[in-house]
């Protein structure tokens, strides 16, 4: 009687065991691939094999999942995934942002969005004025998602955040809005390999590129599809998971191809020019 008392404490403590280390792997593990690459860009000074519109993916994929979160609950885990995730991203392109200032031989400064700048480096096509208050606007599509200064990456998070925080709001009562915000968000962040997808194939080489951080990539989606379909999650989240890793695994082909087919000469020095197109 002892004995089978003692065997179910410890399948129980080992059961909660596995659930922490689940648990954890779910909020930390998104953040892991991005160590190494974050490591290499310090390293190298050069930000070319990264693309920061991943970043964009994936912030806009997160905001877009919390606000989900309003509409039809899913687990704390991947509201706290979803924060952390997002800091992340952050923390990267705070990163990409330093590094091309650093190296940018063309000092022109583009802007998102500015109130009276006093550097005269930015070039301003129009002006605003409200209650004499002048404001400054500097958007060029050209230039989206690739500014000379964090604050502008800011602006722009804080502009979306609130402009689709004020539609989910709005729209909350529609079950059809809720479950397309779902899914935009899921499919948002399925689409996070496409971004260094195209740039491998633009750059016709995987230099620069972390080849840890995608496979780190490749076995987290993996385990977070199972993921999902262990906890029956919104169908949204594991469909969109499957389609995450068929990316990962075309980012892993290319990688492949690019090494054994190789479309340029290998650089092993990285001038200050090539660095100024990092972003």
């Amino acid at each position: 009687m002892e004995d089978e008392e003692l065997f179910d404490q410890i399948v129980y403590v080992f059961n909660s065991l596995v659930s922490w280390v689940a648990a954890g792997a779910m909020v930390f593990g998104g953040l892991v691939p991005y160590i190494p690459q974050y490591r290499d860009i310090r390293r190298t000074q050069n930000a070319e094999g990264f693309s920061t519109y991943v970043c964009l993916v994936l912030l806009v994929a997160n905001i877009l999942r919390i606000l989900f979160r309003f509409g039809r609950y899913f687990e704390t885990l991947l509201l706290w995934q979803s924060i952390i995730m997002i800091a992340t991203m952050l923390i990267m392109l705070n990163l990409c942002t330093s590094v091309r200032m650093a190296t940018e031989l063309n000092t022109k400064r583009r802007s998102f969005l500015a109130t009276d700048i006093k550097d005269e480096e930015v070039r301003i096509p129009k002006r605003l004025f409200l209650d004499h208050v002048t404001f400054i606007v500097d958007f060029d599509w050209s230039y989206f998602w690739s500014w000379s200064r964090f604050v502008d990456y800011v602006q722009c998070v804080l502009a979306f955040t609130l402009m689709a925080a004020y539609i989910t709001y709005v729209l909350l009562d529609s079950t059809l809005f809720v479950e397309s915000l779902g899914f935009l968000a899921v499919f948002a962040e399925a689409m996070l390999g496409t971004p260094q997808l195209y740039c491998n194939y633009q750059n016709k080489s995987t230099e620069g590129m972390s080849i840890k951080m995608v496979l780190m990539w490749t076995s987290g989606d993996t385990f977070k599809t199972g993921y999902f379909l262990i906890t029956q999650a919104p169908v949204q989240f594991w469909t969109c998971g499957l389609l995450q890793v068929m990316v990962d695994i075309a980012i892993l082909f290319q990688v492949y191809y690019y090494s054994r087919y190789p479309q340029k000469p290998v650089s092993h020095t990285v001038s200050h020019t090539t660095s100024a197109k990092a972003l």
